[in-house]
């Protein structure tokens, strides 16, 4: 049960919890065991980790809700005791460990949740982002706790360093208007989009607050452009979210024409597109009726990451992704700006932490982060990961959002996932050591 116990703690280090300074800590007694070890820690840090999956589903489904929760947590805890059992040693798995969060990130499936490097997010240290991305935080951490295993405590000071460094302020000129229209999920999915409260509340905000220059709503937030919304708008340019039967789109909208769309790539599994549905499509339809969704089809993704003029938008899921936003600033993007609608995780704390994972994406490519959510969280977030500006969740409302243009790529921008292939390195290292001959040193 102590392997369980420290994947609670573990759980505990990654947002929204507070432990972050202890991670490294925790991470030391699980350098070392095998499949038993890993698959019981797994257990422990996904049951808690994802603990919002069955509270926020019970909540708007009743308990058939919850049922996902248990095979998703079961296989999660089984990549665990893979990972533990396929690296028998500290260096091994330090690399291992890195290479496995990159893998969840990439094909059909991907779902690129409890990340180490997330431990981070409340140190001023998470600016080593714009180096190496989230992966690049998770190896550190990892490098932190084997050194803790070795006994070289002063590394202790260093890492304190990375929760104390003062970070510098970052100007922002401009204005930004973003719109929460706290519009009931279920209501949403059985058609009724409550559009008009997205005009009323830009208009609001508009006559307080003419300063914005920039208009953002949420994710699926109408069907199509309202009617005499250039009016409000004012000549202003407007990113919104459109509720399509096929694609999940964001627009560019100004002066009565769209100047640009993009249709969101990153699909949600099980949510937005429904894997192996020819073979399980008898199982899906249960759940469809079980939860009162009626017949759900795939959404239609889209063919290529691109931003909406200066704008790099994403769409909810895909903030979770690096690649994502990095792909939007190399393609030219000067802000992010994020449409979602969080309203599904309902009372769970699956909102918070959905919003602390895309804050990493600021960091990383150097760029401001809009937030736009149905029932929040609506902020701005500043390059270095800081929230500059929010509004409460789960109420209507408006934020004068400050922001800024910027040019330029982080060197993470730039060159990558350079870190997973440190951590690969690192991982055949310790394949090598582990495997040489005796008395190779006197060789």
């Amino acid at each position: 049960m102590q392997a369980l116990a420290l994947g609670l703690l573990l759980a505990l280090t990654l947002p929204p919890f507070p432990l972050g300074p202890l991670a490294p800590l925790v991470l030391v007694p699980l350098l070392r065991g095998g499949f038993r070890k890993g698959f019981w820690a797994g257990l422990g840090f996904w049951g808690l980790h994802l603990a919002w999956l069955p509270q926020s589903f019970a909540v708007l489904f009743g308990p058939w809700g919850a049922v996902p929760f248990l095979p998703l947590v079961l296989l999660k805890a089984l990549t665990f005791g893979l990972l533990f059992a396929l690296t028998p040693t500290p260096l091994l798995r330090v690399g291992g460990w890195v290479v496995l969060e990159w893998l969840t990130e990439q094909g059909e499936l991907a779902f690129p949740w409890g990340l180490l490097g997330y431990a981070l997010l409340e140190a001023p240290g998470r600016v080593l982002a714009a180096w190496g991305g989230v992966y690049l935080l998770s190896l550190l951490v990892l490098l932190l706790a084997l050194g803790l295993s070795q006994r070289r405590y002063w590394l202790l000071l260093p890492w304190a360093l990375l929760w104390l460094w003062p970070l510098p302020e970052t100007p922002a000129p401009e204005r930004a208007l973003l719109v929460q229209g706290n519009v009931n999920p279920l209501a949403k999915v059985q058609g009724d989009l409550g559009e008009a409260v997205y005009p009323r509340l830009t208009a609001q905000g508009l006559a307080r607050h003419p300063e914005a220059s920039l208009v953002v709503w949420p994710e699926t937030a109408v069907w199509t452009l309202p009617q005499g919304i250039e009016g409000v708008l004012g000549g202003r340019p407007l990113v919104t979210g459109l509720n399509l039967y096929g694609p999940n789109r964001a627009v560019l909208y100004q002066e009565e024409r769209v100047l640009a769309q993009y249709d969101k790539v990153r699909l949600v599994p099980f949510g937005e597109r429904f894997p192996f549905r020819e073979a399980l499509g008898g199982v899906y339809a249960f759940f469809f009726r079980a939860l009162g969704l009626g017949e759900l089809a795939d959404r239609t993704p889209g063919s290529r990451v691109a931003p909406l003029g200066p704008y790099g938008a994403m769409i909810c899921y895909e903030s979770v992704f690096p690649s994502t936003a990095r792909a939007l600033v190399r393609e030219g993007a000067g802000v992010l700006v994020l449409l979602t609608n969080d309203a599904w995780y309902g009372p769970s704390f699956g909102g918070r932490q959905h919003f602390a994972l895309g804050r990493l994406r600021a960091v990383e490519t150097g760029r401001w982060l809009l937030r736009a959510g149905n029932d929040g969280i609506t902020a701005s977030i500043d390059p270095l990961g800081r929230v500059v500006a929010a509004i409460p969740a789960q109420r209507e409302g408006y934020l004068l959002a400050p922001f800024a243009f910027r040019e330029g790529l982080t060197p993470y921008a730039r060159y990558g996932d350079w870190a997973v292939g440190l951590a690969l390195t690192l991982a055949l290292l310790g394949l090598i050591l582990r495997v040489r001959p005796p008395g190779w040193r006197n060789r």
